[in-house]
């Protein structure tokens, strides 16, 4: 079974706390997803991205909630992440930004949101590294996770064979094997582990989970 990462998403309106989540999450996360809301796509908005950062050595995600990526490119080549996704129902065409970001030196990823089938995005799968299964309720935390939607990650795989698939949304200790199971190379989690009481025992639970090979 191919190995799973876990990445604790974050998540904030506010730069006090995010550099908290930071504190709290460096000693022992490798890779992080960072939530980015301008209030285009969602009723909420974050920290936007130029208040971001991070530690060094860690490989960070940038999951951009916004209808309109294109007004920020510049900020995010600055800031020069492993991967950005951007979403399937943004009001723009999504591959001249793929260019623009791959020619940068950035993997790029498409969300997949619950009304989104794979098929009717083929052009931008293709183009994509990474596609990620959407199942939370987008600018917050503690969504639940409907596993039925892990049923695309086969349909991606058929379209773009070897593309890295990523599931964001109510990922914890109950579920989060049978997510592995379905083929999700790379679980989002926010919630179970920013609440835990230990986040890095949480997260060190997590991981003991993903490596089990029965799926229940």
């Amino acid at each position: 079974m191919p190995i799973t990462t876990i990445a604790p998403s974050i998540l904030t309106n506010s730069p006090t706390q995010y550099k908290d989540i930071i504190k709290k999450y460096y000693p022992f996360v490798r890779r992080a997803h960072i939530d980015i809301s301008d209030g285009t796509l969602t009723t909420s908005t974050t920290i936007n991205e130029t208040a971001v950062w991070w530690p060094k050595g860690w490989t960070v995600d940038i999951h951009m909630m916004t209808a309109q990526p294109s007004k920020h490119v510049d900020n995010l080549i600055k800031l020069h992440p492993n991967l950005v996704i951007l979403h399937a129902e943004a009001r723009e065409n999504l591959l001249p930004i793929f260019d623009t970001l791959k020619q940068n030196g950035m993997r790029v990823g498409v969300a997949i949101v619950r009304g989104v089938y794979p098929g009717s995005i083929k052009p931008i799968l293709a183009a994509a590294d990474h596609a990620m299964i959407f199942s939370g309720h987008l600018g917050e935390y503690g969504g639940e996770a409907d596993l039925l939607l892990t049923e695309k990650a086969e349909l991606i795989n058929d379209l773009h064979h070897g593309i890295e698939i990523g599931w964001d949304g109510g990922a914890k200790l109950d579920n989060i094997r049978p997510i592995t199971h379905a083929g999700i190379q790379v679980i989002n989690v926010g919630s179970a582990i920013a609440k835990a009481d230990d986040p890095a025992q949480m997260y060190s639970l997590l991981v003991a989970e993903t490596e089990k090979e029965e799926p229940l």
